[in-house]
C-alpha cells in the first residue's frame, strides 16, 4: 500500500492517511483504535531514522495481518519524525497484530537493515511508481513467512 506525492501538514495526519490505506485494504478493524496505539508509541520515542525516513509502527489488537503502508512526500514537503539529521521525506507505517511480537521485531529488523543503505533510501525517495515502491519493500520483507 503506497501513497505518492503526499501533502499532509503533520506527522499525525500523514500516519492517519497511511492507516486509511491499511483500513481500505481490510487490515484494520478499528482505525481510531489503531491510530491511538500508534500515537501512544510515537510519544514514547522518536521514530525518525537517518536519511529522511519516518518509521511509525505499532502492535495493535485492531490489526488483522502484518502490513506496511508507505508514503512519499511531495517535492518540497517533509515532516519532523525526530531524526537528528532532519525531517522525513518517506514515511513507513508498520502494523502488526498485538500478539505478533516476534513478527513485529523481524519486520523492524529487516526494514532497518535495508533503510541503513543509502541506495535503498534513495530508491524509495526517487520512485514515482507505487508498484516499484511496493516491490522494494517486498524485497525486504517476505510477508509469506509471517
Amino acid at each position: 500500500m503506497v501513497a505518492l506525492q503526499m501533502v499532509t501538514p503533520t506527522r499525525d495526519s500523514t500516519v492517519a492517511a497511511l492507516a486509511g490505506l491499511l483500513q481500505d485494504a481490510g487490515r484494520l478493524s478499528d482505525l481510531p483504535g489503531f491510530l491511538a496505539d500508534v500515537h501512544r508509541h510515537e510519544h514514547q520515542l522518536a521514530t525518525g531514522l537517518p536519511g529522511g525516513i519516518g518509521l511509525a509502527h505499532a502492535r495493535s489488537d485492531f490489526v488483522s495481518a502484518p502490513s506496511i503502508a508507505v508514503g512519499v512526500m511531495a517535492y518540497g514537503q517533509s515532516l519532523d519524525f525526530g531524526a537528528k539529521d532532519g525531517p522525513a521525506h518517506v514515511v513507513l507505517l508498520l502494523a502488526t497484530p498485538a500478539s505478533s511480537y516476534s513478527e513485529h521485531l523481524m519486520m523492524l529488523a529487516a526494514l532497518a537493515r535495508s533503510l541503513a543503505k543509502d541506495s535503498f533510501r534513495e530508491s524509495l525517495r526517487r520512485a514515482n511508481d507505487a508498484g516499484v515502491i511496493a516491490g522494494l519493500v517486498g524485497s525486504t520483507i517476505d510477508f509469506s513467512t509471517l
